[in-house]
């Protein structure tokens, strides 16, 4: 901001100070021109009639001295005038008198045209007339002043006074030399105290901006200082009691937050015991199922299917309880990503051909190998085959694997009912389903996803998803195979087009038919980044 308000002040100052030089340049140069232009032809005409006079009172009637009479005239105007001025006498061309004459310009070092306007206005009879010229030896502008001579029996004759105006030139560069100095100190000073000015304005700004950087990484303690009591000090006081606001509402926040997670924590601790002893007893129930009436037979089935439920919702509430106090615990080691997925899809295939969908699998060339913890992994692929088995409308899924030299996709596509942008937006929200009227087969807790994108994250990876209503649903999930990271040319696209999957890999179905791949493109494609910064 400082270098904008300083440029500003520059080209204004520059603007400014060449139309004040250019104005006051002009008015003394017409000042000093008008001045000396009046001298001249007031002088002039003096001493035009004091040359006519001469010429009228001589008695000198032959050649002989009618020259003379000129040489007389050439010396007493000339001392008349001094060394600035120069005396020229041009025979008319009305002139007829057969007496000739040595006339033209006296020498004095000056020397100036004089042009056929000039001799045209003094044979017209103008009175006085004169004009501006460029002298010669050396180049300073000069004025020239015409009269008629009339120098009795030798005829008509034109007489030319020849001005310089050196003097006046001298006065006016050096009068812009001292313009030109003068406009120079004070745009520097005028630069130099925009400077300063802004810099006193800016500093605050600055330090508010420093302060507020500070405050953003975490630093809530961050002040800025208070000096004086004009408005930068209203303004630094009224950010200090904002940041203090900020400092006691998040402390405040985080406070609940942890009282919150350890609540949950708590909670599913105490609830394992008890959960123990009731599970034992529905096991009971549940194998002497045989020996009760109907309707209390179902109803041990319904007590054992909701305890599997409870302690799924358990283990995954200390799942997350684990993952948010970062108390998560990976074990990494090097494994081929394309074995993991193809166990987790073997093991889907009785639950997804119970409900009639198809699965089927395709993994690109080479190896996939990644440092992975095996359990967290699968557990993801698991979530994301379950999730897109459970929404897909027996429309079938496919599976995709592929890598680059830096990362390994794994793609996990259904063709059901798909997601609108709100859903997408929604959809690793806590115990959050796209329809919760619905009723669902797998007996979902509702965390899947949350945690599964949570392990990526664990990984340094991503789990990103797209969806469209009325085509499914795509979910890909990115592992970084080296320590640079993911880079951005993923292996896969997220959204996958007509062809794309046959081109990563030869075909594998896992159950009795496989739906043709069709087209997702779609103008309501929707995709939803959950990668980190700086990928």
């Amino acid at each position: 901001m400082s270098l904008r308000v300083v440029s500003s002040t520059l080209v204004v100052g520059i603007g400014t100070v060449i139309a004040l030089g250019a104005y006051a340049t002009t008015q003394i140069r017409d000042g000093l021109v008008e001045d000396r232009v009046d001298r001249i032809l007031a002088e002039s005409a003096r001493d035009a009639t004091i040359a006519q006079e001469r010429a009228s009172s001589t008695t000198a009637a032959n050649p002989a001295d009618m020259q003379e009479l000129v040489y007389e005239l050439f010396i007493e105007l000339r001392s008349l005038g001094g060394d600035q001025r120069g005396i020229v006498i041009v025979r008319s061309p009305e002139n007829s008198s057969q007496i000739p004459l040595t006339v033209g310009e006296l020498p004095t070092g000056v020397g100036a045209p004089i042009s056929a306007a000039m001799r045209a206005a003094v044979d017209g009879g103008t009175d006085q007339p004169w004009q501006f010229v460029e002298l010669t030896n050396p180049s300073v502008p000069g004025v020239v002043v015409g009269a008629p001579l009339d120098l009795g029996p030798a005829g008509p004759y034109e007489l030319y006074f020849v001005y310089s105006l050196a003097d006046e030139q001298a006065t006016l560069d050096l009068i812009q030399q001292i313009l030109t100095v003068g406009a120079v100190v004070l745009v520097g000073l005028v630069v130099a105290m925009t400077w300063f000015v802004t810099s006193q304005a800016v500093r605050p700004v600055r330090q508010a901006a420093r302060v507020a950087s500070r405050l953003a990484e975490g630093r809530l303690s961050e002040r800025m200082s208070v000096r004086g009591h004009d408005e930068m000090a209203t303004l630094a006081q009224t950010f200090n009691d904002m940041a203090e606001s900020l400092q006691r509402q998040i402390t405040r926040l985080e406070h609940l937050s942890r009282l919150q997670r350890r609540f949950v924590s708590d909670v599913s601790h105490e609830l394992r015991t008890p959960l123990t002893t009731i599970r034992m007893a529905s096991d009971v129930l549940h194998d002497a199922r045989g020996d009760l009436d109907p309707a209390a037979a179902r109803s041990a089935e319904l007590l054992s299917t909701q305890l599997d439920r409870f302690e799924a919702l358990l283990a995954d509430l200390l799942e997350i309880s684990r993952i948010d106090a970062g108390a998560a615990q990976l074990e990494f080691e090097s494994m081929d990503v394309a074995d993991v997925v193809r166990d987790e899809v073997e093991a889907m295939i009785p639950v997804a051909a119970g409900m009639g969908v198809t699965i089927a699998m395709r993994v690109g060339e080479g190896t996939h190998t990644a440092s992975i913890d095996r359990p967290r992994v699968g557990r993801i692929v698991r979530n994301l085959l379950s999730n897109a088995v459970e929404h897909a409308s027996d429309a079938g899924v496919e599976v995709a694997v592929a890598s680059n030299r830096r990362g390994v996709a794994v793609l996990v596509r259904d063709h059901g009912v798909g997601l609108t942008t709100q859903q997408v937006d929604r959809v690793f929200d806590r115990f959050w389903r796209a329809d919760a009227a619905r009723a669902r087969t797998m007996g979902g807790t509702g965390l899947g996803l949350s945690i599964a994108r949570e392990d990526a994250h664990l990984h340094d990876g991503t789990l990103e998803v797209w969806g469209a209503p009325g085509q499914g649903a795509s979910f890909r999930l990115l592992l970084p195979r080296t320590a640079e990271g993911l880079g951005k040319n993923a292996p896969l696209p997220l959204v996958q087009r007509q062809g794309a999957f046959t081109a990563v890999g030869p075909e594998v179905v896992f159950s009795s038919a496989l739906t043709d791949v069709a087209d997702l493109t779609s103008d309501a494609d929707v995709v939803h980044p959950t990668s980190r910064e700086g990928d």
